[in-house]
């Protein structure tokens, strides 16, 4: 996995100062935390590689995912325009508040289609939620344009795209929040943790005391704390922080190497001319955490995926047929599947994806084929790869 791949002493001694500083003992809510080092330094990091005025950490991505918009005042009943390739956690994140996932088309970006989106929108929608997937971002501009004119938010989830950037803006920092997740798969980590950034000082406020039981953080006393409103429990810890941060200190270096990597499979894949690639809007840059690439046929991507596993090419993923990441397969959303009831507003709500027409999305993601950028990676091991993928593409395509 990316970050998770080069851990050596900087993550070590990140670890090691907090247990030697006895944060432990502390609480994690802003009223102490002058002794929370490692949440702040990380925070404060965040902030200036963002370019953003507020960060807030959070125990994981879906828990900033839910804390944005809940920050943001979005709740029962409320629509949340998101896309069709992404990953369970966006629609989870709408309805944990009670709010509606309204599923629309991709194009070749494998983002969110503007032309979709505006098509979706009705008098109860209140956020457009593009999924910067596969490292790589929807076209902003026309998003952003579509939300000005219909007065909705801009809320990026830039889970998978941290280190990529659109018109020279970090990608999280272009609407009005945005969001990361720090697990372990993701191109930095904190082993589990995200992060919610924003420009607008009332998200923020609501977001920290949101995530922390509903404490107004003012004051030293916890137990004289006031509760402004309802909140939960999204605290990171302390420990997930520190790593995070030598994690973060390395985003350079890591993205470099993903681009050098990405680039020798691109050269490659380009020279077999039935091979095309994932448009990035102009003005963006990836993260080339991911090489996307598509295929004359959905028959074609599906047997070219398994003979590159067959031929020993690992962490390339055929989406189409995937469970997390594509809405083929959300059974428990088109189900609606639940441990309790549903709110009435979602009964009432959400539409019946059992017979939605996704066919647009449909003609990228199955003949998508993507293939996760390694960190650990030798050149002459991403040559070979690079090489034989190639080859193998080839043999499928002349059968």
């Amino acid at each position: 996995m990316p970050g998770f791949e080069l851990f050596g002493d900087k993550e070590r001694k990140q670890v090691q100062d907090v247990l030697d500083s006895g944060v432990l003992m502390r609480y994690g809510f802003d009223g102490m935390r002058d002794g929370h080092w490692k949440a702040k330094e990380l925070e404060t990091a965040l902030s200036a590689k963002m370019k953003s005025k507020h960060v807030h950490l959070l125990s994981s991505g879906t828990a900033a995912l839910t804390v944005a918009l809940a920050s943001a005042g979005i709740g029962a009943g409320d629509e949340v325009i998101m896309p069709t390739f992404t990953f369970v956690a966006s629609f989870e994140s709408i309805l944990a508040l009670g709010a509606i996932p309204v599923l629309v088309d991709i194009d070749d970006t494998l983002t969110l289609d503007p032309s979709a989106v505006e098509k979706a929108i009705t008098s109860k929608t209140k956020v457009v939620m593009p999924v910067h997937m596969c490292g790589s971002m929807a076209n902003l501009e026309a998003l952003q344009q579509i939300c000005d004119q219909h007065d909705l938010l801009l809320l990026e989830d830039a889970c998978q795209a941290i280190g990529g950037s659109y018109k020279g803006k970090p990608l999280g920092g272009i609407g009005d929040l945005g969001c990361f997740s720090f697990d372990y798969v993701k191109t930095i980590t904190c082993g589990e943790g995200g992060a919610v950034i924003t420009n607008n000082e009332a998200y923020y406020q609501n977001a920290h005391k949101y995530s922390d039981h509903g404490h107004d953080h003012i004051g030293n006393d916890r137990g004289a704390e006031a509760h402004p409103f309802l909140g939960y429990n999204f605290r990171i810890s302390e420990l997930n922080a520190a790593v995070g941060l030598a994690q973060l200190n390395r985003l350079d270096e890591f993205i470099a190497l993903q681009k050098k990597n990405y680039t020798i499979l691109r050269e490659a894949l380009s020279q077999v001319p039935e091979v095309t690639f994932r448009t990035v809007p102009d003005g963006g840059e990836e993260n080339y955490s991911f090489l996307s690439f598509f295929l004359p046929t959905e028959v074609i991507a599906q047997k070219a995926h398994k003979a590159l596993g067959e031929n020993g090419v690992d962490a390339c993923f055929y989406w189409y047929n995937n469970n997390w990441h594509y809405y083929r397969k959300w059974e428990h959303l088109t189900q609606l599947e639940s441990l309790g009831n549903l709110p009435q507003e979602v009964i009432e709500g959400l539409p019946d994806y059992s017979k939605a027409d996704f066919s647009a999305s449909d003609h990228w993601i199955g003949r998508t084929i993507s293939c996760l950028i390694k960190l650990s990676w030798t050149e002459t091991e991403v040559r070979e790869r690079a090489q034989k993928m190639a080859q193998t593409i080839q043999t499928v395509l002349n059968a």
